[in-house]
């Protein structure tokens, strides 16, 4: 059944769902194609999580991610990770600062990059783990600790990290306890002939377009607890669920091809991810109630990330997407639990 206490208010939920059409849109004028993506990514924004964007150089992510964030008028810092980044290039450090009218000295806190509301972690496996950990607190807890103190991050507060899947010498591969922390994995593809050619035409010509905001950043945290407001069926709990644990060695029921191709799978978290991410994609469709649809078309980005395949798995040329895939082919949906959910939110609307 599903929670009473969680009504969404419809007036916002219709705001929400004008307002994600309007972003395609003016996205749109400055990115070609990529309509996933950039749902992925308002999904994840609105459900109050993370991103990491994997794909070759030139597919226009980090424009992606600064357009996002000036339709939201929401403040942008991009990090450039390197080899020689220091963990207080991100957090901030404290300083010994001198007042010139009385000559006392004291510590002060200089602010690091990550205090923004929108931060780029651009190439990020390319530094060394002790600069990724500085990461850890900020997108987990929304704060840093500096000098014993603690510092609150602005809200809204995303990390939209990016890396590159090929020319992997040189790069410190992210650890799975960071990666557990990004909501979605999402894979950025090359783009269709057409779209192709109209980047060619828009970005070789002069024509220039003007972003306009399209939501303030100061509404979002209303609108991030108006997507946890969407009432979700125990049944669909059961099904998320179902899912995750499926991925698990030793799990009763599971597969058979579970414990070939999988060395380590989801934890709780992947479960929480999958329905906040259900949530944030039936909001911004202006719907009432989550479907089954809805679970299964975020899971590919919300586990590829967080399983580990094994040496089987790459020889028999398996993947985490065509695992996933292969699992909710397996795993069982009730049937017609779809149509009661609709009959809940018909009362809802009414």
């Amino acid at each position: 059944m599903s929670d009473p206490t969680q009504e969404p208010d419809l007036a916002n939920l219709d705001r929400l769902h004008h307002a994600h059409e309007a972003l395609r849109a003016q996205i749109s004028q400055t990115i070609v194609g990529q309509h996933e993506v950039l749902d992925q990514l308002m999904m994840a924004i609105f459900a109050r999580g993370h991103c990491i964007l994997e794909g070759v150089p030139g597919l226009a992510k980090t424009l992606m991610i600064s357009t996002l964030a000036e339709c939201l008028s929401l403040q942008f810092s991009r990090i450039q990770f390197t080899p020689d980044l220091m963990p207080s290039d991100i957090t901030g450090t404290e300083v010994l600062q001198e007042d010139r009218s009385t000559g006392t000295r004291e510590l002060c806190f200089v602010r690091g990059l990550v205090f923004a509301n929108v931060v780029l972690a651009d190439e990020i496996n390319r530094t060394p783990p002790k600069t990724q950990a500085a990461l850890l607190e900020s997108m987990q807890e929304r704060q840093v600790t500096a000098g014993g103190r603690r510092q609150a991050l602005p809200d809204p507060f995303f990390v939209l990290a990016t890396q590159n899947p090929i020319e992997q010498e040189g790069t410190y591969p992210l650890p799975e306890a960071q990666l557990d922390r990004f909501l979605f994995k999402v894979n950025v593809g090359y783009p269709t002939p057409d779209e192709e050619r109209r980047i060619y035409r828009q970005t070789t010509g002069i024509v220039s377009t003007e972003t306009k905001t399209v939501l303030e950043g100061s509404d979002i945290p209303a609108l991030q607890e108006l997507v946890r407001r969407i009432p979700v069926s125990d049944h669909y709990i059961d099904y998320a669920m179902a899912l995750v644990r499926a991925t698990r060695q030793d799990e009763p029921g599971q597969p058979d091809f579970v414990p070939k191709w999988v060395a380590w799978g989801a934890g709780p978290r992947a479960g929480q991810a999958l329905i906040m991410a259900a949530k944030a994609k039936a909001a911004l469709a202006g719907r009432t109630h989550v479907s089954i649809e809805d679970i299964r078309e975020v899971a590919p980005p919300v586990l590829r990330h967080r399983l580990v395949t094994t040496y089987a798995a790459q020889a028999d040329g398996q993947s985490p997407d065509s695992i996933i895939e292969a699992l909710l082919d397996k795993i069982p949906v009730r049937a017609g639990i779809d149509e009661a959910d609709e009959q809940v939110a018909q009362v809802l609307r009414s």
